[in-house]
C-alpha cells in the first residue's frame, strides 16, 4: 500500500531524486508524506499530510543539500493520517521508512517499554525503529541488528534503514511487501516499486524474502539470511519514465481506458502467434480455483463463466482473503488461477502458498514483470498491459478477462469441444477486437449525457444475468470507486427477492442484456424496475434495439459479439460512465479517498 524509495548518491540531489520517486508511487494511495535526508550533520526529517506538495512546500524551508535521504508515502493502518504517525521514524541511531504491518507491535511495544523506549507515535513502524535500535545497541552490527529485529517481527514489511553513524548508506530487507533494487551511474537506490526510479535508471534488481542489502553511493552488497554475500543478477524495466505521464489526457484514468484497444488486441494476437502456455493441459484437472481480490475477482467471475460454460470444468472463484480459510479441497489435481495485476496482492499471494503445499498446480495472470506472485506460481501468464497509475483499474481488469478468454478457448480446442464455425467467430471477435472497442470509446457523448442525468442522485443499481451480472459488478465498482455514488450490482433474476424494495420514483437502473439465451428474462425483469419508476439505462447490442424504448430510458448500444470478448465491449462502456459521472461530481479521479492500488498488507 505505502511507498518507500531510498537514494544515495555521489552527489548532493538525493531530496530532489527522492522527492521525484515520491511522486511517481503516487499512484498506490497515500494520506501523508515524510522524507529523511542527511544534511552534512545529521538526518533532518520533514513530514507532511496529506499531498506530496504540502511537503515539497516544508521542504523550500529547508537547506537540502544531501547525498542520502529515504522517503515514504503512508496510507494509515495503524493511527491516523497526521505528521506524527506519518514516516520515517527515528529512535535512537535508527532512522527508517517501512511498507506493510508489524502484527506483533504491541507486544514488542511492551517490552521496549519495559527497556526505557518511549514512543511518540501510535504506528507498528516506530516500534519497530526502535526495536531495530535496541538490537543494535546489542550487537553494534547493522546487518546482524535487522536480522535479529526482523526474526521477531511477525507481519509484512519493506524496510529502508539508515544508521546515525553511517548516514550515507541504506540497509534494506523485505518480506510480503515488494523491494527493488535500482542502479544509476550517480547512485543506487532502494525503492517499493520500479516506478519510483525509472526517472534515473532502469535497472534493477529483485530482493528475494529474507535476503538483506547494503546500499552505498557505489557499490550494492546482497545477502542471504545468514549473511553470506551472495550474487545479484540485474534486470531491464520494459517499461519507462513516459508511461508514467498523462501524455495530454486530462486524468490517468483516461488515458488508460484509451489504452485498452492495443492491450487487448495485443493479448488476442500473442495468443494466435506464440501462445507461450499452451501447454498448460486441462486434462490433468478435476477442478479449478481461481482467487483474487476486488476488479481481479470480478474478471475471475467471467472467467469462470467461460471456462465452466464452454470448457466444461467446475470452477470456483473466491476471494483470496476468504480462500486460505474456507475449508475448500484442494489437491494435486486442482488447477489453481491467482489473478493480481501487482503480482504483491498480499491475500492472494497467501492463497498461493497454502495451494503449493497441498499439492495444487498454480498459474499466475500478472501485470507487473518479475513480481512475487510471478516468481512463485508454476507458470505465470503476463498480461503486459503496461503500468496503470490511476487507482481504479480500466485496462488491468480488460486485459485479466482477455487473457481468461484465450484460457476457456484453450480449454475448449484441448477437450474437442469447439465446432469450427464458433471457433471462426471467436477468432474473428479476436482479432478486430480493436477496432470493435474503439467504436465503444468514440460513443463518449452519449456516456456524458447519461452522467448528466445520473451524477446528482445518491443511489444507482446495476442487474444482468449469466455473464452479464458478472460484468454489473465490474460496472458499479468502477462508479462507487471513483464517484462516491452508492452502486450496488444484483443478478437481475434477485429482484424480487428483496432488492426491488429500494427502487423508487426517479432511482438509476443499469441493466445489460447481451445474452441471446436471457434476453427476454432480463427485459421482464427491467420492466419490473420501471413500473416502480425507475430511471431505466439499457446496455444490450445492436441487433436487440427494437421496441427499447418501452422500457429505456437511455440505451447503449454495443457492437454484437460472442461471450469471448462481449464482456469487454460491456465494461469499456461503463467505465466511461463511471469516468463522467465522477467528473460531474469533482472527484479525484486518479486517486479516490481512502483506496490503495497495491494492497500489500492483509
Amino acid at each position: 500500500m505505502c511507498g518507500i524509495i531510498g537514494y544515495t548518491t555521489r552527489k548532493n540531489n538525493s531530496v530532489e531524486v527522492a522527492l521525484s520517486g515520491l511522486k511517481n508511487l503516487e499512484y498506490r494511495g497515500y494520506d501523508s508524506s515524510g522524507i529523511a535526508f542527511f544534511d552534512g550533520e545529521k538526518m533532518d526529517i520533514i513530514k507532511s499530510k496529506g499531498k506530496i506538495s504540502n511537503l515539497d512546500d516544508k521542504l523550500s524551508n529547508f537547506n537540502t543539500n544531501s547525498c542520502c535521504a529515504i522517503a515514504h508515502t503512508r496510507w494509515a493502518t495503524h493511527g491516523e493520517p497526521n505528521e506524527t504517525n506519518a514516516h520515517p521514524h527515528q529512535v535512537g541511531k535508527v532512522t527508517l521508512v517501512h511498507n506493510g504491518i508489524i502484527e506483533n507491535y504491541s507486544v514488542l511495544k511492551d517490552e521496549l517499554l519495559k527497556n526505557g523506549y518511549t514512543f511518540k507515535s501510535e504506528t507498528d513502524t516506530e516500534v519497530a525503529a526502535a526495536y531495530l535500535d535496541y538490537c543494535y545497541s546489542k550487537t553494534q552490527d547493522k546487518l546482524q541488528a535487522l536480522v535479529d529485529a526482523c526474526k521477531a517481527f511477525r507481519g509484512s514489511y519493506a524496510f529502508d534503514v539508515v544508521y546515525e553513524d553511517e548516514p550515507t548508506t541504506i540497509y534494506a530487507t523485505r518480506k510480503d511487501s515488494p523491494l527493488v533494487i535500482g542502479y544509476s551511474h550517480d547512485g543506487n537506490f532502494a525503492a517499493s516499486d520500479i516506478s519510483a526510479i525509472l526517472n534515473y535508471t532502469n535497472k534493477y534488481s529483485l530482493i528475494e524474502e529474507g535476503e538483506f542489502v547494503k546500499v552505498t553511493k557505489d557499490i550494492v552488497t546482497f545477502y542471504n539470511k545468514d549473511l553470506h554475500e551472495i550474487e545479484k543478477k540485474s534486470e531491464t524495466a520494459t517499461w519507462d519514465a513516459a508511461q508514467y505521464q498523462k501524455n495530454g489526457y486530462e486524468h490517468f484514468m483516461l488515458k488508460e481506458i484509451y489504452e485498452q484497444p492495443k492491450a487487448i488486441s495485443d493479448i488476442f494476437n500473442r495468443y494466435y502467434t506464440n501462445c507461450s502456455y499452451k501447454d498448460l493441459d486441462f486434462s490433468k484437472f478435476d477442478k479449478i480455483h481461481i482467487v483474487a481480490c476486488g476488479s481481479a475477482m470480478h474478471a475471475s467471475l467471467v472467467g469462470k463463466y467461460l471456462l465452466q460454460t464452454y470448457g466444461k470444468i467446475p470452477v470456483m472463484v473466491e476471494i483470496a482473503s476468504e480462500y486460505r480459510y474456507s475449508e475448500e479441497l484442494i489437491t494435486p489435481s486442482t488447477l489453481l488461477i491467482v489473478v493480481s495485476q501487482s503480482g504483491e496482492t498480499a491475500d492472494t499471494l497467501a492463497a498461493l502458498r497454502l495451494a503449493k503445499e497441498k499439492g495444487a498446480y498454480v498459474v499466475g495472470i500478472v501485470n507487473a514483470v518479475g513480481s512475487t506472485i510471478a516468481r512463485e506460481v508454476d507458470k505465470c501468464i503476463y498480461t503486459y498491459a503496461g503500468p496503470e497509475i490511476a487507482v481504479a483499474t480500466t485496462k488491468g481488469y480488460t486485459s485479466q478477462v482477455a487473457v481468461f478468454s484465450t484460457l476457456a478457448l484453450m480449454a475448449m480446442e484441448q477437450k474437442g469441444l469447439l465446432d469450427k464455425n464458433i471457433e471462426k467467430l471467436i477468432k474473428n471477435d479476436m482479432l478486430n477486437i480493436e477496432e470493435k472497442i474503439n467504436s465503444v470509446i468514440s460513443n463518449r457523448e452519449k456516456y456524458l449525457e447519461i452522467a448528466n442525468q445520473i451524477y446528482k442522485h445518491n443511489d444507482l443499481f446495476f442487474i444482468g444475468r449469466g455473464i452479464d451480472s458478472t460484468v454489473c459488478m465490474e460496472g458499479s465498482l468502477k462508479l462507487k470507486e471513483i464517484s462516491y455514488m452508492h452502486s450496488e450490482s444484483y443478478s437481475a433474476g434477485e429482484l424480487k427477492h428483496g432488492t426491488i424494495s429500494l427502487i423508487d420514483k426517479g432511482t438509476p437502473v443499469i441493466s445489460i442484456a447481451t445474452d441471446e439465451k436471457l434476453f427476454e428474462k432480463t427485459v421482464s425483469n427491467i420492466k419490473e424496475t420501471k413500473a416502480r419508476g425507475s430511471f431505466s439505462i439499457f446496455v444490450t447490442t445492436e441487433n436487440h434495439i427494437d421496441n427499447c424504448d418501452e422500457f429505456a430510458d437511455e440505451v447503449i448500444i454495443l457492437p454484437k459479439a460472442t461471450d469471448f470478448t462481449e464482456p469487454i465491449l460491456t465494461v469499456i462502456a461503463l467505465q466511461l460512465v463511471a469516468y463522467e459521472t465522477a467528473k460531474l461530481r469533482g472527484c479525484d479521479i486518479d486517486k479516490p479517498r481512502n483506496l490503495a492500488k497495491s494492497v500489500t498488507v492483509e
